[in-house]
Parts: structure tokens; C-alpha cells; sequence
């Protein structure tokens, strides 16, 4: 008697990676009631019940809007719980406390009658701004750029992630060290620190100062390692130029679909999730065109509104995937309630990393659950665009199309007859090149392909009608 047992299908990376993100998600429920307000960036940071604040100063009311709104999704992907949000119309944020003094108080009464444990602004504030309002609300406070390297910091997952991820956030926490003071010395004075004696020893290196310098030292340490990992990345993408091989890398907002449209072009089975930024570490994967043309298609860290400097210098290496690029595909959320301030943000962030000569399509993904009306006005406003829906696969096709349309041509068009006992040459004119048509035949295979000029040259033997 034959029994029959059932395997359960091995489950893609991205899966398991999907799985451990959900297993690991914070536990709620951990007071951080500050007891001693200067201990506040000594202690790690745990997001909890929360209260959102945000400085409107420009643009109309629904543009505020839609910023508290995202910095809502941010606090839910970092694990939060969202009880209130606020926003105050001002010409510019309070040099003291961010918002002035009047909301502050009421800040401090929405705190206590929510129950909340944590403030978060809707912006980058400088160390005494943090402290001062964190002296009024009596919880603690955190900006927008200390969230978004917290979230780096949950997603990061490859070596060079973690260090890129680890960097941002050292030179982020450098200015906004606090000391308790001189009574916390770690090194002594007088004649054993090169003083004067008596009347001339000093406090010597305080806490704080150890600290900025271990710290400094730790940065120092992590730029060699990602210069390090950065060759190694250099020689694959000069590996793939040896080989003439087109590449595309895929940018966008966060959130807006890169990672699924990856997977539907590749099957390359990353890491999806409907989370803000949840890819950090590039993958880089083999497609083919509907002529048959092979290029490389690169998914990239999402960018944001307002993303931290620190994140972009770190993150400098891996975004070179974009700048090196022969195409950038664009990926945009039709489905978002602003999909124009969100190609602005992207633009912004690929000017400053040098991509902005790169040329760009623009893809208007998840179409599939988008409003008409809004693809219309997208498509006015970005005429050299497409509409597809990763998840359902609509447009993939017209999107494969003009990806091979815009992409440079191989130099040289070669009709070669090859010898079967060459067939090394029939496959690299695949792998590199573009095979227009092919034929097999009694004397070798008939080849009409554009190819590099270096395969052009091993071809020459063999050509028989060169166009």
C-alpha cells in the first residue's frame, strides 16, 4: 500500500522576510514617563501611544493635511498607536519649542488626557527646540527624521544596511548628546592630566565628551566599511557594463508599489509589504524585453517628503544603483490623495544624489484600485508615462515595450552565419545584445543581432551581410 504525503511549497525570501518583520513587531504597553528629563536621548527609543504636531507654514490646508497623514503611516510602520494629531498655522516653527508657546500648553493637555508617551513633530527640530518642548509636555519628544531612522533601523537587514542605517543615526544623535554636568568626569586632572597642580585641576573629560568621541571614532570606523562594501558593489555594475547589459533601476515614492512591480516583471520574489519603506537593501534581477533583449532591473530604497540628509549620504553608495542607471522607472501610487507632491519629492531626492540627467519614465502603478479622474489628470501632467497595476499585471506588457523604446540601442547591427562549434558567441550575442532574428541551418546558426562593438569584432569572421 503506497502512501501519499503532502510538502508544503518552500516559501520565497521575501515571504520569510515578510513573516519575521510580523513576528518582531513591538509590544505595546511600555511606559516611557520620563523620570529624569536629561536622560531622554541616553535611552533607546520606544514609540508607543502617540500624539502627532505638525507646523503648517506653506501651501494650502489639505497639503498640511496629507503631511500629518503620512507622518501617521511612518508611526504605524515604526509600531506605533496614533491617538491624536494636531497642526497650528504659523509663518515659521517657534524657535523655542517648534510650536509656540500657547499650543505647547495644549500640547501638554492633549498628552495627559490621551494617556500618551510620546510627541512626534512633523519636522526636523534642533536639539533645544526637543528640549525645551520636552520640558513642557513632560514625555518624550521626537521628529520626523528620528522616526524615519528608526524605521531604517527595524527594516535594515543586510550588512551594508545596517551600517548605512547605523551611520545616519550617529550623526544624528552627535548634536543632541546631553550631560548631567562636570560631577560625571571619567578622567582626572591636575599633574596626571599634564595640570598644574593645586588651584588648576579641572573636571577633566566629562561623560559627554567621551561619548562624542566614541562615537566619532565608531562613524569613522563605519564610512571605511561601507567604502568597502561600496567596491565590492562597484565591480558588479562595471561587470555589468563589460557586458553591455542595460540597466534599469526602479525608483519612487515609498509605499508605491516598487517591489511588487519588481516581482511581476522578474519573479524575483522580494520582500512585499504595505508598509513605508520596506525595502532598504537594493536587488538587482534579470529581465528580458519582448524582443528579447536582457537588462537588469534595480529596486532601490524608497524616498519621502523631507528625507533625512543623513539617510542620503549614507545611503549614498547603494542610491548610485539610480545614478548609474540608463533609466530610471519612476514608480508613482495613482492611488495616492497626492500623487504630484509625491514625484516632486522624488525628483528633489535624485537631484541631490546626482540622477536628475538620467532618463525617466514615469509609471502610474496600482491602477487597478486608483480613481479615473486622477489618472487623467497624472497623465496630462506626465504626457511620457504608463499605467499599470503590479498587482494584476495590467500594462506590464505596454510597460516592457517602452522601456525597450527608450533604452540605447546596441552599437552595431551584425548578419552572421556561426559555426556550431561557436555557439559561445550565439549566447553572449543573447546575453548582451539584441537578437533580431535567428535561424538555424545545415552550414551554422544565422544570426541577425545589434551587439556590442567588441562582439561585433569576434563576429567578423563569420559575417556574411553586414548592415
Amino acid at each position: 500500500m503506497s502512501t501519499f504525503s503532502y510538502e508544503e511549497p518552500e516559501p520565497l525570501t521575501g515571504e520569510l522576510d515578510l513573516e519575521d518583520r510580523q513576528a518582531l513587531r513591538r509590544v505595546a504597553g511600555l511606559s516611557t514617563e520620563l523620570r529624569d528629563i536629561t536622560e531622554v536621548e541616553y535611552r533607546a527609543l520606544r514609540l508607543e501611544r502617540v500624539v502627532l504636531i505638525g507646523v503648517w507654514t506653506d501651501g494650502d490646508e489639505v497639503h498640511a493635511e496629507n503631511s500629518l497623514r503620512e507622518l501617521a503611516l511612518l508611526a504605524e510602520t515604526a509600531g506605533s498607536q496614533i491617538l491624536e494629531g494636531m497642526i497650528q498655522r504659523r509663518s515659521r516653527p517657534d524657535p523655542a519649542t517648534y510650536v509656540g508657546s500657547g499650543k505647547a500648553l495644549e500640547l501638554r493637555d492633549v498628552v495627559i488626557s490621551t494617556g500618551a508617551d510620546t510627541v512626534i513633530c512633523d519636522g526636523e527640530l534642533a536639539p533645544s527646540q526637543l528640549r525645551r518642548l520636552e520640558e513642557i509636555v513632560q514625555v518624550k519628544v521626537i521628529d520626523r527624521t528620528a522616526l524615519i531612522l528608526d524605521i531604517f533601523a527595524q527594516h535594515a537587514s543586510s550588512r551594508e544596511g545596517k551600517a548605512q542605517v547605523e551611520l545616519a543615526q550617529l550623526e544624528y544623535l552627535l548634536p543632541r548628546l546631553r550631560g548631567w554636568g562636570g560631577n560625571l568626569s571619567r578622567q582626572v586632572g591636575g599633574r596626571a592630566a599634564g595640570g598644574v597642580g593645586i588651584g588648576g585641576r579641572g573636571p577633566g573629560e566629562t561623560k559627554i565628551e567621551l561619548d562624542r568621541r566614541r562615537i566619532r571614532t565608531r562613524m569613522a570606523k563605519l564610512r571605511r566599511q561601507i567604502n568597502e562594501m561600496g567596491k565590492a558593489r562597484d565591480t558588479m555594475r562595471s561587470q555589468r557594463r563589460t557586458r553591455a547589459v542595460p540597466a534599469v533601476a526602479i525608483a519612487g515614492y515609498t509605499n508605491a508599489g516598487k517591489s511588487s512591480l519588481l516581482n511581476r516583471l522578474t519573479g524575483a520574489g522580494v520582500l512585499v509589504e504595505n508598509a513605508l519603506f520596506a525595502t532598504l537593501d537594493p536587488t538587482v534581477r534579470r529581465a528580458s524585453t519582448p524582443n528579447g533583449r536582457v537588462i537588469t532591473l534595480a529596486d532601490t530604497v524608497g524616498f519621502v517628503r523631507h528625507l533625512p540628509h543623513q539617510l542620503v549620504e549614507a545611503f549614498r553608495s547603494t542610491l548610485e544603483e539610480v545614478t548609474d542607471a540608463d533609466l530610471i522607472v519612476h514608480v508613482v501610487d495613482g492611488s495616492d490623495a497626492d500623487p504630484e507632491a509625491q514625484i516632486a519629492a522624488v525628483r528633489e531626492v535624485l537631484r541631490d544624489i546626482g540622477g536628475a540627467d538620467v532618463p525617466e519614465l514615469i509609471v502610474i502603478n496600482k491602477a487597478d484600485v486608483a480613481d479615473e479622474m486622477a489618472l487623467a489628470r497624472l497623465r496630462r501632467h506626465e504626457p511620457h508615462s504608463v499605467v499599470v497595476s503590479a498587482r494584476t499585471g495590467a500594462g506590464i506588457d505596454e510597460l516592457l515595450q517602452v522601456i525597450e523604446d527608450v533604452l540605447p540601442r546596441a552599437e552595431r547591427e551584425v548578419r552572421a552565419l556561426v559555426p556550431y562549434d561557436r555557439g559561445d558567441l550565439v549566447a553572449r550575442a543573447h546575453d548582451t545584445g539584441e537578437v533580431l532574428s535567428q535561424e538555424h541551418t545545415a552550414e551554422g546558426t544565422a544570426l541577425h543581432v545589434r551587439v556590442p562593438d567588441r562582439l561585433a569584432a569576434e563576429l567578423e569572421p563569420y559575417v556574411s551581410a553586414q548592415v
